[in-house]
């Protein structure tokens, strides 16, 4: 790395970025973990909660890029670490510091892919079941008994399942949040050379 200052100034941009991405992270995180608690514990107390076409994947999907979150989230306590380690004495090189941070931004890339897929996959169910809505794409249902007037029969949207796409939609902010600050680290090491 350069010279004594712009190594301290690289310094407390990765202490402050990295506690940026940090908090960014944690709270989005409990956002999406009481999405999740209430999405499972509400689906199941809902009536007919067996009804939900093909949410499954999308909620895996989601709890994977959660479960990456939560590693992205050490990782960026491990890049105020190295701010602090940084300023000190003896601190690691640049190619240290550069590769935390790739792995940072590598690991954001997996987070925000399982989550745009596990996204697709929600509103995709989700549109199958609009559809089949009165009116909807397809137009109304009607299911008729015999002797008895028909009636409309659709699976409704509940709020429930649009919970389960605003889980995956808080993942997919916190992942993007960290790759904008990792990418931004990164510029920042490799223009002081």
């Amino acid at each position: 790395m350069a010279d004594r200052l712009d190594l301290q100034l690289i310094a407390a941009a990765l202490r402050r970025m990295g506690w940026v991405r940090f908090w960014a992270q944690v709270v989005l995180g409990v956002v999406v973990v009481g999405v999740q608690l209430f999405n499972n514990i509400g689906g199941r107390l809902a009536a007919n909660s067996s009804r939900a076409l093909g949410l499954g994947p999308g909620i895996s999907l989601t709890s994977l890029a959660f479960l990456l979150l939560l590693w992205c989230i050490w990782q960026s306590w491990l890049v105020v670490r190295c701010g602090r380690a940084l300023a000190s004495p003896v601190h690691p090189s640049k190619g240290e510091t550069a590769r935390l941070i790739k792995r940072g931004v590598l690991a954001d890339l997996v987070g925000i892919t399982l989550a745009v897929v596990g996204y697709q996959s929600l509103a995709g169910s989700l549109f199958v079941q609009a559809s089949q809505q009165v009116p909807g794409f397809f137009g109304a249902q009607i299911q008729a008994t015999p002797g008895a007037a028909g009636r409309v029969v659709g699976l409704p949207i509940t709020s429930i399942e649009m919970l389960s796409v605003l889980g995956n939609t808080q993942v997919l902010f916190a992942h993007l949040i960290g790759l904008w600050i990792s990418l931004w680290l990164l510029q920042r090491i490799y223009r002081s050379a």
